[in-house]
């Protein structure tokens, strides 16, 4: 029966006329195996080519999320510029329609104005208010229209008296009743007149002229004695 011997460690069998040196070479062939087998699977990626590839991917997103904020940065301000127009929009049109309800109920007393112009009853200090009513009125933009001997226009006359008349050619306003009043385009009251159309059947006299004259050139002239 053998005995092992304390402290001493078995070594791995060497061949007759090996030398222990020879060992070592042999515990390194699996290590270079190892390293053979690293270089056959290939080199691997170099890490700045994945870095500049993630870059690109972020600068891409964040010029898309920034087009999206232009984008709505200018609809903003389209629809801020439309509001604003329509604001001044209204506002000029609540204006005007603020003077126009004015001026209309100051209307009956520009008439008795007229009147008392007319009537030569317009002296005094009386003349001198009624003036000054009249050119504030003007300032705001009221305009006085309506003449006699103009045309009949329904959209700014209103005829409350109908006649016929030989020395006419069309409908004519032949006497105001009460001048019309407009601000700018808009007309606050059409002028009240009386027209007068011409007589039924009644001819211009240039068209008489020339039935007049053709039977002295049918005939040549008129006959010697």
């Amino acid at each position: 029966m053998t005995e092992e011997t304390p402290g001493f460690e078995e070594k791995p069998d060497v061949p007759s006329g090996a030398t222990p040196e020879d060992a070592e070479p042999q515990a390194a062939v699996p290590e270079k195996a190892g390293a053979d087998s690293t270089e056959e699977s290939g080199p691997a990626a170099p890490a700045g080519d994945v870095q500049d590839v993630a870059l690109t991917a972020q600068l891409d997103q964040v010029r898309m999320a920034l087009n999206e904020r232009t984008a709505d940065l200018q609809r903003l301000q389209a629809e801020y510029q439309n509001y604003r127009r329509r604001v001044e929009r209204d506002r000029v049109t609540v204006k005007e329609i603020a003077v126009a309800n004015l001026l209309s109920e100051l209307l009956p007393t520009l008439d008795d104005i007229g009147r008392a112009r007319e009537h030569g009853e317009l002296v005094g200090g009386f003349k001198s208010v009624a003036e000054s009513l009249e050119t504030v009125a003007a300032k705001m933009g009221l305009q006085q229209f309506g003449k006699e001997g103009e045309p009949f226009d329904p959209t700014i006359h209103e005829a409350l008296m109908h006649s016929y008349a030989p020395d006419v050619e069309e409908t004519t306003c032949v006497a105001i009743l009460q001048p019309g009043y407009r601000i700018g385009e808009r007309t606050i009251r059409p002028a009240r007149v009386a027209v007068a159309e011409p007589q039924p059947g009644a001819a211009p006299a240039k068209a008489d002229e020339p039935a007049a004259k053709a039977p002295d050139e049918e005939s040549g002239g008129p006959e010697e004695g």
